[in-house]
């Protein structure tokens, strides 16, 4: 009995050890993308102030701040899209999303992480 509970535990030990290596590999390497899930990075933002005098910040002119929240939702920075929009990016958008859902997201809707999903190829 004394000889399986050996095994048994340096068996355990070996596997805890194997997952710590993976689980470090996976970490530095961050071959899936999951870094931004985990750490938050802090970028510039320049800071308005409502009518309600309380302040807000705006981290890319070319969305609102319900635009802006529906980003941070699924896992995307909004300072690191892009300030200005070219015409071969607003193509590329037409052909992901169809004009009509393109004229509402830029009259101000917020996207759906959909949108996001089909368009994240334009960006």
């Amino acid at each position: 009995m004394k000889k399986f509970l050996e095994i048994f535990f340096i068996t355990l030990g070996v596997i805890f050890f194997l997952i710590i290596i993976v689980g470090v590999y996976l970490f530095v390497a961050d071959p899936y993308g999951i870094k931004p899930f985990i750490k938050t990075f802090t970028s510039p933002a320049t800071s308005t102030t409502t009518k309600a005098g309380t302040t807000t910040t705006v981290k890319n002119p070319l969305i609102n701040a319900q635009q802006e929240a529906a980003l941070k939702a699924v896992g995307i920075d909004p300072a690191k899209l892009p300030t200005t929009i070219t015409p071969a990016m607003e193509a590329c958008f037409t052909a992901a999303l169809g004009a009509q859902r393109v004229a509402e997201i830029k009259a101000g809707a917020a996207p759906t992480p959909v949108d996001m999903f089909k368009a994240k190829g334009c960006l």
